[in-house]
């Protein structure tokens, strides 16, 4: 399992475990980062139950994150960091150190 993967600062950590803890989200959930659908190139986030078939998943002292089979070597050199600010949390991605 020597493969580079994204990495998770422990911002992003706290905030996913916090997002993916609430009652009404399944045990196991995750966030799932993955291109969004309109073609733009950008990549869209969500909450999800569990990984879609295919989906690299990275599990960071209990912060789960799927990653699109296409987007995981994009993202395989990142940080995924975040930021909570009084409008919510906020994710970025770094270049790894």
């Amino acid at each position: 399992m020597g493969d580079p993967v994204l990495a998770l600062t422990s911002n992003a950590t706290t905030v996913i475990k916090d997002l993916t803890t609430q009652p009404q989200i399944p045990e196991g959930s995750g966030l799932r980062i993955a291109p969004a659908p309109d073609g733009s190139g950008e990549l869209q986030l969500s909450l999800q139950a569990q990984p879609a078939p295919g989906d690299a998943v990275i599990d960071t002292d209990g912060a789960r994150v799927f990653v699109e089979p296409q987007t995981a070597s994009m993202l395989s050199d990142q940080t995924l960091d975040a930021q909570v600010t009084d409008g919510g949390a906020g994710f970025y991605l770094t270049a790894q150190q």
